[in-house]
Parts: C-alpha cells; structure tokens; sequence
C-alpha cells in the first residue's frame, strides 16, 4: 500500500490555513499550519500507521516499556539505517520513560511517518511562499545522508524505507494562507550527482521540491554508491578550496 500523493495534492490544492498569530510569514511558523494540514490528510489514508516522529517513538518505547536504555531500545528497529534516522541522542533516550516522553523537534528527520508491514516512509513537508523569491530552503545534512547511505551499504539495507519531500506552495488572501499548488518527490528517484550541497548553510542539500528531477533509474544500492561518491568529490573540492584561500597566504607566517 502507498501513499496516494496525486490524491493528496488534490486534498491540499485551494485549503487555506489561518495566518500565524506572530504575523511572520517565513520559515516553521508558516510552514507548521500547513506541515499539520498534510499530517492530518495523509492520516486520513492510514489512520493506524500514521505519526509525527515523536509519536511514532514514544509508542514503540511505551509499547516496549521493558526495554531500557539507548543500546536496548536500539534493537528495537530491526534496521540499523532507519534507527540512525529517527532515534533521538543517547542522553534523551535514556532519560525516556511514560512520565517523560519525547516532545516534536523542529529538525525530526520527518514530518510525517507512514509506518507499514516494516516499511518506514519518511515524509518532510515544505512550503514555499509564492510571493517572494528565495533561495531553495534546506533539505536535509548532506553529511547525515553520506552516513545513511554509508550504513544502508554496510547493512545491506535498500528496501525498508524511502526519504520523500512533499511541498505546499502557498499566498497571503487576506488573513489566510492559501495553498495554490503542491509537489512530490522521492529523494531515491533524483540524480545524486545534481544535489546541491551549501557548504556555508551547515552542509545543507538545498532544492525547491518541484525542481527536483525523478530521472534515476538505479537501484537503491547503486544510488548510494553514487551520491557517496558525488559527496566524497564535493568535499575534497571543498577542501581544497578551504586549503587555497585559508591556509596557504598564512602558512609562511608561522614560524616567523
């Protein structure tokens, strides 16, 4: 069973969402309304098998309440990639307990969580403001997705979860925010060699979610050989670069 995203668009396409009350218009606090729109459309698909990160979490350790500990709850996901994926620190799960649960992180891996038959589709929800031009936003550590797929081949691990970015394009009428269009894509079904990987925002892969081709027609295993070796040519240029600009006019410094 999959996520009817042709459907979904049809769902969210003109649904307006209230204006947040801080009267800002940029980053979580406009995407949030419309993030919970698509969370609660999807859930209307697979109402036993939907989650916000968080919740997914804190019911599989509730219903695992025997299990203490971050190395013990850690083999409760019977894959190590998606562990490293949608646990929390070593601190926080140790701490974790049915008096102290998980709370929603602004930087959960997803935003909407499908799990089904072992199966983990992770959902990250964007939203795009029709009425400005801005750079694409952040997407995902480039860094953190060399580790997964790193992981995915030392596990052998390419058919037990999907990365999908599902995005609302949205503008002010009035005191609502209306959703003009929406878009998905599959992380998997891009070209690893087109990501682009913003050094100076944290190592950011940035991409507006419609622009993203869906051409691979690889394997899951041959994806993440191929965006490691793109990761891999990208940060040796970048060092290099760091290397040239920042090191070598100085170096005949030191020893003065």
């Amino acid at each position: 069973m999959n996520v009817n995203y042709t459907e979904l668009i049809k769902k969210v396409k003109g649904t307006t969402v209230p204006k947040p009350l801080s009267g800002t218009l940029s980053g979580h606090a406009a995407g949030e309304p419309f993030d919970k729109h698509v969370y609660n459309e999807i859930k209307k698909q697979f109402p036993k098998n939907t989650f916000r990160q968080y919740e997914y979490l804190n019911e599989l350790y509730t219903q695992n309440s025997e299990v203490i500990g971050y190395e013990a709850r850690e083999k409760l996901f019977k894959s190590p990639s998606v562990h490293f994926l949608l646990a929390r620190g070593k601190e926080v799960t140790n701490k974790w307990s049915s008096e102290n649960q998980f709370d929603e992180k602004q930087n959960d891996t997803a935003d909407v969580l499908v799990v089904l038959d072992n199966f983990y589709k992770i959902i990250d929800i964007k939203t795009r403001n029709l009425s400005k031009s801005a750079q694409p936003p952040n997407i995902i550590s480039a860094f953190k997705l060399a580790q997964v797929c790193a992981k995915m081949i030392d596990n052998k691990e390419f058919d037990n979860f999907s990365i999908n970015y599902f995005e609302i394009d949205w503008e002010l009428e009035k005191n609502k925010l209306i959703c003009r269009d929406a878009h998905f894509a599959s992380l998997f079904k891009c070209n690893p060699n087109n990501l682009y990987i913003n050094w100076a925002a944290a190592m950011q892969l940035q991409f507006h979610v419609n622009d993203l081709d869906q051409d691979f027609e690889g394997n899951r295993e041959v994806w993440a050989k191929t965006y490691l070796k793109h990761f891999v040519t990208q940060a040796k240029k970048r060092a290099n670069d760091m290397i040239t600009k920042f090191v070598k006019p100085f170096e005949k410094y030191i020893n003065l």
